[in-house]
Order: structure tokens, then sequence, then C-alpha cells
């Protein structure tokens, strides 16, 4: 028990560990692009568990304490709460992090090459609208994939 808080690197290191882990991953995913239709799929959940392992000897290295995955994850959660108070400030900032809205359909018109530029299926977005209750797509002024993976319609 008195391994517990023996630490096998330096508490800061943790830190810088922890800080270049969360943006790493947090660069990747934005590059990968948002997760379209706001659904977790069984593909999405093996992805983060995959993902979780695999940044833990980043994140910890050799250690096993209890107090360095403490210090690591205080970090990562320190770091996000930073990033939601700078979005929250800064609209141009946020616009940066989370990316513009993309319009998928508009004036009763589906945008395929758009669809396909982010990988959604027509057939998904024709079921996300009939969930909208929107069956007939010339109804649609506008459709958009939103910044957190949800898609807003508005009809004429």
């Amino acid at each position: 028990m008195e391994d517990w808080f023996d630490l096998a690197m330096p508490w800061w290191a943790f830190v810088v560990r922890g800080l270049l882990g969360y943006f790493g991953l947090l660069l990747l995913l934005r590059m990968a692009g948002r997760h379209s239709l706001g659904e977790m799929s069984a593909f999405d959940i093996v992805v983060l568990v995959m993902v979780g392992g695999a940044l833990r000897p980043a994140l910890l290295g050799g250690d096993k304490s209890v107090l360095g995955p403490f210090i690591a994850v205080t970090t990562i959660v320190a770091a996000s709460a930073m990033l939601a108070r700078l979005s929250s400030r800064f609209p141009r900032f946020n616009r940066w992090l989370e990316g513009p809205a993309v319009v998928l359909a508009k004036d009763g018109r589906i945008l395929d090459e758009v669809l396909r530029e982010h990988s959604i299926p027509r057939a998904a977005l024709e079921r996300e609208l009939r969930l909208k209750d929107v069956h007939d797509v010339s109804t649609v002024r506008v459709a958009r994939l939103e910044a957190n993976g949800h898609i807003s319609v508005r009809c004429k």
C-alpha cells in the first residue's frame, strides 16, 4: 500500500503527458471530422475503448501508483474545462475548435457531394429526416450537420 503514492516520474511529467495526449487526440478527432448524425455505433464505442487503452502507456509510462493516473486525469479534466471556458467566451475560437455547420440539403435538394465529403450515406440522411417527421425532401428549406453531430432541419 505504501507504493500507491510512489510515482515512477516527476508529477509534472504526468501533467505534460496528459496535455499532450488530450490535445493530440483532440486534433486527430478534429481532423477525422465530426461524428455524423450524433449517434454512437458499435464501431464508435470500440474505437473509444481502443483509443483509451492505447493512450494509457503514453499518459502513465511505467507508473503503477494510484497518484499518477489521478494527476493525468485531473490534467485532462482541467484542459477540457479550460477549452469549454475559452469556447464560451470567444465565438471565433469555438468555431475553430468545433468547426462550422455543414449544409446537407437545401431548397428541397440533397447535396450528394457534401454527403460523400462527410461520409454520410444518403439513406442515413433520409432516415434522419423521417425521424424528424420530414417525409418529402422537397419540403426541406435547409438541413445542416451541426458541430455536435446532430442534424437540424428547417422546412418550407
